[in-house]
C-alpha cells in the first residue's frame, strides 16, 4: 500500500469515527432529555381505593384537614413550693402555679363538637381550644371513655370546618396516611406515613381496655394525641393516641383508634351519655402455633370458641364449642384485637354474622348482640337521672375554703336524702374531692364521672371532722 491510500484510510477512520461521536451524543441528548421528563412528571400512588389515583404530594388533604384540627390546652391542676400537702389544714403557703398539659382534637360537627384523647384532657379543671384561625373558645367534657382512650368536647360555636369521617375498615397495609396535630405546641403541623399494622394491641389501656390501634410510620410526638389521622382524601380514619418509644418522643411507630370506633363512642355519648358495649357470648381462646398444637386444630390464626355465656344468643345460633371465628360482617378475624375492635362499633341489639370454621368446613351464623348482663337493653341516663340516683345538692367550695384546707377544688355535699350517697355513707357537710382520681369542680363534673363509668366509682371525701376516707359509690 502505497502513502496516498494509506492518507485515505486514516481520512475515513477519522470521519467515521467524528460522525459516530455525533450520532451518540445526539441518542445522549434524547436520553437526557427522556430523564429530565421523567424526573419531573407527577409521581402517583395507589391508596386504598383499587383503581383510584392519589397525587404525588398531599397539599390537598393537609390543607384541608388542618383547618377542622384543633389545639387543646388543659389546665390540670397546680403545684405549690410552700409546706402542707393537699390535705393539709393549715400551714403557710405560696401562691399555687397551674400545670398546663397540651394536645389536640378534631372538629367532627359544624356545631362545635370535638373528638380528643381521654388522656388529653384527664383531671383538667378547665379547658380551652384554639382553632387554626387563632380563636380561642372554652371547652366542656361531654363525655369520656377512658377503655378506648376517647374523650367529646362541645365548645359554643358555629359554622366549623369539620371533618368528614371515613371507614376504617377499608384502610390498607402500605396506604398512605396524613398525621395532623400539635407536637411540641408547633401548631398546625402534618407528616406522612404508611399504615404498617392493622388491629395492634399494644396493652397500653389496661386489661379492660379496647385496642385495636392502627399502626403507621408517620411522625408522631407529646402533642399529637388527639389529632387527626387521615388518607388522601383528607377523611378521618383515626385520633392519634400512642407511640412507641424510649425516650418520650417518636422512634418508628404511632397508634391511632380507628374512626369506626371513634364514631360509635362519640354516638353513644352524645345520644345515651355512656358508651354501650356489645358482646358475643362466647369464651374465647385467641389462636397461634402453641394453642393450635394443644387443642388438636390446624388453625392457627382466628378465635377459638371454648364456651358459652349463661345468658345471650351465641349458644342458640349455630355456634359450637371448639369452632373457629375468622370472621365478622366482611371483617376478617385474625387476633383477639380484631375481634374486639370490630364489636367496640357495635351495640346491644345489633345483628352480624359470625364466619367460622367447623371441623374443617365453612359456616356462617347470625347472632344477636347483648350488653355485659346477657340482654339486648340499652343504658341511657338523662340528667336529672344523675341527680335523681344521688340525691344531694353540690355546692363548690369557694377560693378561700380551698385555700384553707388546701385543695385544687372540691364540693361541699347538701341536703342528702336517700340515694347512692347516703347509702354509701356520705352525709350533709360532707366534701367530695375527687371521684376516680379526678378533681370535683360542681355536679356537673360529678354527673360526668358516674355517667362514664360502668361499675363503682372511689369517691375521696372530707367528712365533718376533717378526715380524709374514701368511700365506694355504686349505680
Amino acid at each position: 500500500m502505497n502513502y496516498k491510500n494509506v492518507f485515505i484510510v486514516i481520512i475515513i477512520s477519522i470521519l467515521s469515527s467524528f460522525a459516530t461521536v455525533l450520532v451518540v451524543s445526539e441518542k445522549d441528548s434524547d436520553s437526557a432529555l427522556v430523564s429530565r421528563n421523567i424526573k419531573e412528571a407527577p409521581v402517583s400512588f395507589v391508596s386504598s381505593n383499587y383503581g383510584k389515583v392519589s397525587p404525588s404530594n398531599f397539599s390537598k388533604a393537609a390543607e384541608s384537614t388542618v383547618n377542622s384540627v384543633v389545639h387543646v390546652t388543659s389546665i390540670i391542676g397546680s403545684t405549690r413550693s410552700g409546706a402542707g400537702n393537699d390535705f393539709s389544714w393549715g400551714g403557710s403557703r405560696q401562691k399555687s402555679q397551674p400545670i398546663v398539659g397540651s394536645g389536640s382534637g378534631v372538629i367532627i360537627t359544624k356545631d362545635g363538637y370535638i373528638v380528643t384523647n381521654n388522656h388529653v384532657i384527664d383531671k383538667a379543671e378547665s379547658l380551652e381550644v384554639t382553632l387554626n384561625n387563632q380563636r380561642t373558645y372554652k371547652a366542656v367534657i361531654i363525655g369520656k371513655d377512658p377503655k378506648t382512650d376517647i374523650a367529646l368536647l362541645k365548645i359554643d360555636a358555629d359554622d366549623l370546618p369539620s371533618i368528614i369521617l371515613s371507614n376504617s375498615d377499608n384502610i390498607r397495609l402500605g396506604e398512605w396516611v396524613i398525621a395532623v396535630g400539635n407536637p411540641f405546641n408547633l401548631t398546625s403541623t402534618v407528616t406522612a406515613g404508611i399504615v404498617s399494622a392493622i388491629g395492634r394491641d399494644i396493652h397500653l389501656l389496661g386489661k379492660s381496655g379496647i385496642e385495636s390501634f392502627i399502626q403507621t410510620d408517620a411522625v408522631v410526638n407529646p402533642g399529637n394525641s388527639g389529632g387527626a389521622l387521615v388518607n388522601t382524601d383528607g377523611d378521618l380514619i383515626g385520633i392519634n393516641t400512642a407511640i412507641s418509644t424510649h425516650t418520650g418522643s417518636f422512634e418508628g411507630y404511632s397508634f391511632a383508634v380507628p374512626s369506626n370506633i371513634v364514631k360509635k363512642v362519640v354516638e353513644d355519648l352524645i345520644e345515651y351519655g355512656q358508651v354501650q358495649r356489645a358482646y358475643l357470648g362466647i369464651n374465647i381462646q385467641e389462636l397461634n402455633s402453641e394453642a393450635a398444637n394443644r387443642l388438636d386444630i390446624s388453625e392457627t390464626e382466628g378465635i377459638y370458641i371454648s364456651g358459652f355465656s349463661e345468658s345471650g344468643f351465641a349458644s342458640e345460633s349455630g355456634l359450637d364449642i371448639g369452632d373457629v371465628i375468622n370472621r365478622l360482617d366482611n371483617k376478617k378475624i385474625k387476633t383477639f384485637a380484631d375481634l374486639r375492635g370490630y364489636l367496640a362499633s357495635k351495640r346491644p341489639g345489633d345483628i352480624v354474622k359470625v364466619g367460622v370454621l367447623s371441623d374443617g368446613n365453612k359456616e356462617e351464623h347470625e347472632v344477636k348482640l347483648t350488653n355485659s348482663f346477657g340482654t339486648t337493653e340499652l343504658n341511657k341516663f338523662e340528667n336529672k337521672d344523675v341527680f335523681e340516683m344521688l340525691n344531694a345538692k353540690f355546692v363548690p367550695l369557694s377560693d378561700s375554703q380551698k385555700y384553707r384546707i388546701g385543695v385544687k377544688a372540691g364540693v361541699v355535699v347538701k341536703d342528702v336524702g336517700e340515694g347512692l350517697l347516703q347509702k354509701a355513707g356520705i352525709g350533709d357537710g360532707y366534701i367530695i374531692l375527687r371521684v376516680q382520681n379526678q378533681w370535683i369542680r360542681n355536679g356537673e363534673d360529678l354527673k360526668a364521672i358516674l355517667l362514664s363509668s360502668e361499675k363503682a366509682v372511689l369517691m375521696e371525701v372530707v367528712d365533718r371532722n376533717g378526715y380524709v376516707d374514701y368511700y365506694a359509690v355504686k349505680k
